[in-house]
């Protein structure tokens, strides 16, 4: 277990993304997922109240649904750690401060719960002044809403901005972040938000551990973006609803999609590498990806995501695999060179 950083909240250091629930995972199978997390030692489940709205079919918020109809077939709310996100619902868009308030009331109502562990604006909103957002999640805090406030796709000036706020203030300060990070993507987390971080005392849930399945190598043939083409057709033609009820199919063409801008020659060499430490230590590539990360400066628990049961074992080993320096230098040297 891992502390987040001044909230108190103990959590096994792997949190799991709940984003596929409703969306490549249907109920039953998003609950056998929770469930074998739970299982393995997990304690931690990520959503957000925009999951996942732009999947056809959907209208925002069937992650947390599923999420809330979990906890209340287990009945194991205060054995878990929920965080969730404020600003894609399409009900609940931005961060002005009555928006905020209902957006809350309407995840702890999907969820079926009191109180919100981790609460993130999800998105910077420049057209709402900080402080009235600041004053927005504190309020919440003191109505015993959400225990912690959270920010993600934060840059490191307004996670300061925010920060200053709070201590003139007097609110409640941002005590967790959710970055985009992983092997392939470093900057600007290690350049801009890492210093920011050690001087506040704020931690780091990254996100896109895996690059959306580009470190698993599972990717690796697709090649470039003439290859990614046909997915491109398979989502054109889903969004227009000529396929509506594939959720399935539009799931892997949006995930080839993402993986598709990490084919480079220096991002293909962070695989390789990658693939010849899993085939030494005997686990899977993403246990070695995910491993790496967790040891970065301020990461306290990557966020990944598993469609099915059989993806978990792999991302829960992550969390007592423990590279040797020989291992971690490898790693850092061939993925710098992505800037």
């Amino acid at each position: 277990m891992t502390q987040l950083g001044r909230s108190g909240i103990d959590v096994f250091p792997l949190a799991l993304g709940g984003n596929t629930f409703g969306w490549t995972s249907d109920e039953a199978t998003s609950h056998q997922v929770l469930d074998a997390f739970v299982a393995g030692g997990g304690t931690f489940v990520d959503t957000a109240d925009g999951y996942t709205a732009s999947v056809p079919g959907n209208s925002g918020g069937e992650s947390e649904t599923i999420i809330g109809s979990w906890l209340a077939a287990r009945k194991n709310r205060d054995a878990v750690v929920i965080g969730t996100k404020v600003s894609t619902h399409p009900r609940f868009k931005g961060l002005a401060a009555p928006n905020v308030a209902a957006a809350a009331d309407a995840s702890l109502t999907r969820l079926g719960t009191d109180r919100i562990d981790v609460y993130y604006a999800h998105f910077d909103d420049p057209k709402t002044p900080l402080a009235e957002t600041a004053a927005a999640f504190d309020a919440l805090h003191r109505a015993g809403k959400i225990r912690a406030v959270a920010l993600s796709n934060y840059t490191g000036a307004r996670i300061t901005e925010w920060l200053d706020i709070a201590r003139r203030e007097g609110f409640e300060p941002p005590t967790v972040l959710q970055p985009h990070y992983n092997l392939v993507t470093r900057q600007p987390y290690e350049r801009e938000i890492v210093p920011v971080l050690e001087e506040s005392g704020v931690v780091a849930v990254p996100y896109f551990a895996l690059a959306s399945g580009f470190l698993t190598g599972k990717y690796r043939r697709i090649g470039g973006f003439r290859k990614i083409q046909p997915y491109l057709s398979v989502v054109g033609g889903l969004l227009t609803g000529k396929h509506r009820r594939d959720k399935q199919e539009f799931g892997g063409a949006a995930r080839r999609i993402l993986a598709s801008r990490y084919f480079t020659a220096a991002g293909l060499a962070v695989v390789d590498v990658v693939e010849e430490i899993a085939a030494a230590r005997g686990v899977e590539m993403a246990t070695v990806a995910i491993a790496w990360l967790r040891d970065r400066p301020g990461v306290v628990a990557p966020l990944a995501s598993a469609r099915t049961v059989e993806q978990l074992p792999a991302l829960l080993a992550s969390a007592t695999l423990d590279l040797t320096v020989d291992e971690k230098a490898a790693l850092d040297k061939v993925s710098g060179q992505l800037g």
